[in-house]
């Protein structure tokens, strides 16, 4: 049993309206759909209103190397990181009191999105007083899923070491790997969904020495998660790594895989753990997008209240990849919740698969 503590997270700079770029997607593609109108509306179709961007619409209307785009990805991503960690050691939401970094004995960094060797927990460690024997464990390449996954780690690391304090960053600048010469219309709906977050979740063993600083009554204990990886889907989502940069791979059959292929993995799960799906308070769901919310409803049969707050993650901020999950965790644990309710954190990405985790709200002496 581990404890989520504290969620917190990080609005990059630029905020753009969808009909913004829209008119940029426009101007840019132009010349190369013969039917963009029909494809432009995937913008106002999706659901979203604005997103926001590391930085502002000026840059992408110019051309930028690989060098370029990550060496801003490493010093943006590292910056962002280290606000998201100050405000989530010291959310006054979650915590009584300030937790000091040096108390934090192992540091999970969740990003997709560029490429950074030291790994960029060593250059937020370098930014930040963490004790120098912290434990680092980067993460690469789990895309949507990486915000569960992170999450599903740090329980491991805390079955493990029962006494550890860990923190999860989920940092995803997708905007630095735009393609401008990219005329896919994978990157036509790569840039009408994909934008920049950054999230922090601090998870406790259930005898770490902080746990008398938890501020609310009830607070997510992690029961149980599971991984699913589905044999040779590599072709499903991803990153084509080329000379310029990294290229969205992003299959039109998503939705139809999360229909025949989701449920019969979640019933595992929650058989596993002795729940059904009529029990579940709540659904924390990553919103891939419009349809990906769909497809959950569809393939889980389940009441459309249940994705209110993913719904509304993807209207404000649009698909972050993977912080986009704690985002939506965020805002439900904002909410009041009785004692043993339960629930789903489930995300999917590149492999293809999935990642679960439940949650049950009890108090900390219960």
């Amino acid at each position: 049993m581990s404890i989520i503590a504290s969620v917190s997270t990080f609005k990059p700079p630029h905020t753009l309206k969808q009909e913004v770029t829209t008119e940029f997607a426009r101007e840019l593609f132009g010349d190369n759909f013969h039917d963009l109108e029909r494809l432009l509306t995937v913008f106002s179709n999706g659901q979203i209103e604005e997103r926001q961007f590391a930085v502002p619409l000026k840059w992408f209307r110019q051309e930028h190397s690989f060098q370029e785009r990550n060496d801003l990805y490493i010093e943006l991503a590292t910056s962002f990181s280290v606000e998201a960690i100050k405000h989530c050691l010291d959310n006054n939401v979650f915590l009584k009191d300030k937790i000091a970094e040096n108390a934090i004995d192992a540091l999970i960094v969740v990003s997709s999105s560029g490429l950074s060797t030291p790994s960029l927990d060593a250059r937020i460690m370098n930014a930040l007083p963490f004790s120098p024997y912290t434990k680092r464990i980067p993460l690469w390449g789990l895309g949507c899923a990486g915000g569960a996954s992170g999450v599903s780690r740090a329980f491991d690391y805390c079955q493990a070491y029962p006494e550890a304090n860990v923190l999860v960053v989920c940092v995803e600048l997708c905007s630095l790997t735009f393609q401008r010469n990219d005329r896919s219309k994978s990157n036509l709906i790569g840039t009408s969904l994909f934008a920049d977050g950054v999230a922090c979740c601090l998870i406790m063993g259930k005898n770490s020495s902080s746990l008398s600083l938890l501020k609310q009554t009830l607070q997510p204990r992690i029961l149980g998660t599971q991984a699913t990886l589905m044999p040779n889907s590599e072709d499903v989502m991803g990153w084509e790594v080329k000379d310029n940069g990294l290229h969205v791979v992003f299959s039109r059959d998503i939705p139809n895989i999360i229909k025949k292929w989701l449920k019969p993995n979640v019933e595992r799960f929650l058989q596993a753990q002795n729940i059904t799906f009529q029990d579940l308070t709540e659904f924390i769901a990553h919103p891939g997008g419009k349809k990906v919310i769909d497809a959950y409803i569809e393939a889980l049969q389940l009441d459309p209240k249940m994705t209110q707050v993913s719904q509304q993650i993807l209207k404000q901020h649009g698909n972050m990849s993977s912080p986009t999950v704690l985002y939506v965790l965020e805002e439900i644990m904002k909410k009041e919740h009785g004692n043993g309710d339960l629930g789903l954190m489930a995300a999917l990405g590149p492999g293809f698969s999935s990642e679960l985790v439940l949650l049950e709200w009890k108090g900390f002496y219960s």
